[in-house]
Formats: structure tokens, sequence, C-alpha cells
């Protein structure tokens, strides 16, 4: 399936690119973020399992076992703080 990735703020400036298609056989979210990472770098450690990570689906904010289906778009982006 295709997937549409799109990175935002420090994980974008890490992978250097703001958005790219992606295809997988991946049916999960947390299968694709190892699936990325598995890349190497920048991906590694841009998306790594000790960084706190907040993921959407089409614009829901979701949990890394949510189911994935073909033409989704998954975002990936660094929590954030207010004050």
């Amino acid at each position: 399936m295709q997937i549409q990735v799109v990175y935002f703020a420090a994980v974008r400036e890490a992978i250097g690119q703001p958005r790219e298609v992606w295809q997988t056989e991946c049916q999960s979210l947390e299968a694709l973020r190892q699936e990325l990472q598995s890349r190497g770098e920048p991906w590694r450690s841009a998306l790594g399992a000790d960084r706190p990570l907040r993921c959407a689906v089409n614009h829901n904010m979701v949990h890394e076992d949510v189911s994935l289906n073909d033409g989704d778009e998954v975002a990936f982006f660094p929590p954030v703080t207010g004050g």
C-alpha cells in the first residue's frame, strides 16, 4: 500500500524533507515507524523508540497500535509544550 508520510518540526529538520510517499506492507503505525527506522540514518535517530513523538493518521491523533490503510497520511512530530 502507499502511505503519505509527513514530518514536522525537529523531525523534519533531522530527516531533511517535509514529506515522502512510502510503499509498505505494514499494517500498523508502530510497524511503519520501525520500518522507517530500519532505513538507517537519519530515520533511525529521528524516529527512534527513545524519541517521544506524537503521531497522527489522516489528521487524527492516534496511538501507535492504530491500523493503516492504503492512501493514509501519517504524520510524525515532537510533543509541543506551551506556556
